[in-house]
């Protein structure tokens, strides 16, 4: 399989308009024929419900349920038929995501901001939560792991999983393992857009859910804005979409290394785009010429080489410069494979998630470093972050005041109030006020 043809872009020879070009998205996947056929999955599942369920799954998935739930059974012979050191890599996976995860929590906190005026932020946990891991081309349990850990850390009560079954009517069991070990007892053979409706608006086996998380295909992205929009649906964990990275990298960096890391995310999906941004055009070139070499041999090398259409090599004047580009461009995954790439890390501004240095491959981000890997992508980063245990908590703020607390700060809210024209607002500071002053 032979990679399309990458040219290579100077930076500097670009207008403003021919840059904007350079760092723009393939084209999202929202063609009314998708948007009217989400909507028609929801409504199919909010009308039907578990026959719904049933029905959809046999025309897409292309088998027969007896259950919609994986079984004890099922669960108990997914741990005996995995291969020991798959199930060791899975654990191994799965105590480090919970160390980092259970370090970066957020904490309760109490706070007295002025004397008289304490305020607090209380942690409870979302009561609900649905997951969804894909298993399209290939299953994905580092998902329920990413997903599960943070779920269980943040003790939310109730947690379904939601995962396409095979041919067989079967869960993989690499998904049911790494499911069990976030605690997680209730999983759904449901996939797709149904799957999401299901979460949302819940059927007879599928409780409710208030918060829904995962990545997925564009039917199953669509589905979770959807049902996000529905008063009485559930809220979506971040905007998702193909995946991504862009490469910083310097003279000195190792061709392969930056090939070996573009073509691991190619090889997501047809949609995933690859950025190489690097200060040496011999390196530009040498990354070229390993793309090809490498791709050659990859089982997947007909999706990546249809990614890597959507590919970039770009020369900059400097790292700094590249540094620049990718803020603009706010890549999902932001590897620096530059000589102390540390001295760049405060110039990031824009980035899911940052590899530093040469032997740092975002590999080890997509399933077992740490931190999570549902990350924003398609340019939110400017203003979205992965998911964390934040984000199955709600942060509820407490406000105490004292007498003398009030009579501090009231006259402020008082007078904030006025000026805003509220004088419902400043008279239920004022009466307190005149009260207080009455019975001393």
């Amino acid at each position: 399989m032979n990679a399309p043809e990458l040219n290579i872009l100077d930076w500097r020879a670009l207008d403003p308009d021919a840059r904007g070009a350079v760092l723009q998205r393939p084209p999202q996947a929202r063609a009314p024929a998708l948007l009217d056929g989400v909507a028609r999955i929801i409504a199919q599942v909010r009308a039907d419900g578990d026959s719904a369920l049933h029905a959809l799954t046999r025309r897409f998935d292309g088998c027969e349920l007896a259950n919609l739930a994986a079984t004890p059974e099922e669960f108990a012979a997914a741990q005996a038929q995995l291969d020991p050191a798959l199930r060791l890599a899975i654990e191994e996976a799965r105590s480090r995501i919970e160390t980092f995860h259970r370090a970066t929590a957020p904490q309760a906190l109490r706070v007295q901001t002025a004397p008289g005026v304490v305020c607090e932020r209380l942690l409870r946990p979302i009561s609900r939560v649905g997951l969804y891991v894909p298993a399209g081309s290939a299953p994905l349990p580092s998902t329920a792991l990413m997903l599960g850990v943070p779920a269980q850390i943040a003790q939310c009560p109730h947690v379904l999983l939601c995962t396409p079954p095979d041919v067989n009517g079967d869960c993989d069991p690499a998904v049911l393992y790494a499911a069990a070990l976030c605690g997680i007892t209730r999983v759904l053979k449901i996939g797709g857009a149904q799957a999401i409706a299901a979460l949302a608006f819940g059927t007879a086996s599928v409780s409710r859910c208030d918060k829904i998380f995962g990545p997925g295909n564009a039917w199953v992205t669509e589905a979770k804005r959807q049902v996000a929009q529905h008063v009485d649906g559930a809220a979506m964990d971040l905007p998702a979409g193909p995946s991504e990275v862009l490469v910083i990298a310097d003279a000195d960096a190792d061709a392969d290394f930056v090939a070996a890391d573009l073509l691991a995310q190619a090889e997501h999906g047809v949609d995933s785009q690859v950025f190489l941004v690097a200060d040496s055009r011999p390196l530009l070139e040498s990354v070229r010429r390993a793309i090809h070499v490498q791709l050659a041999s990859l089982p997947r090398a007909e999706i990546a080489a249809a990614a890597l259409a959507h590919a970039r090599l770009i020369l900059a004047a400097s790292i700094n410069e590249a540094v620049a580009i990718s803020n603009d461009y706010a890549p999902e995954h932001l590897i620096i494979n530059a000589a102390m790439p540390q001295q760049w890390l405060e110039k990031v501004e824009n980035a899911g998630s940052v590899f530093l240095g040469a032997w740092s491959p975002e590999t080890v981000g997509d399933y077992c470093s740490g931190p999570n890997h549902v990350l924003p992508t398609n340019g939110h980063a400017r203003a979205w972050s992965g998911v964390s245990v934040a984000s199955f908590l709600k942060q509820i703020t407490v406000q105490e005041l004292t007498p003398a607390g009030l009579a501090l700060i009231g006259p402020c809210a008082a007078t904030l109030a006025r000026a805003e024209r509220l004088n419902a607002h400043e008279r239920a500071v004022t009466r307190r006020l005149e009260k207080m002053v009455a019975r001393a």
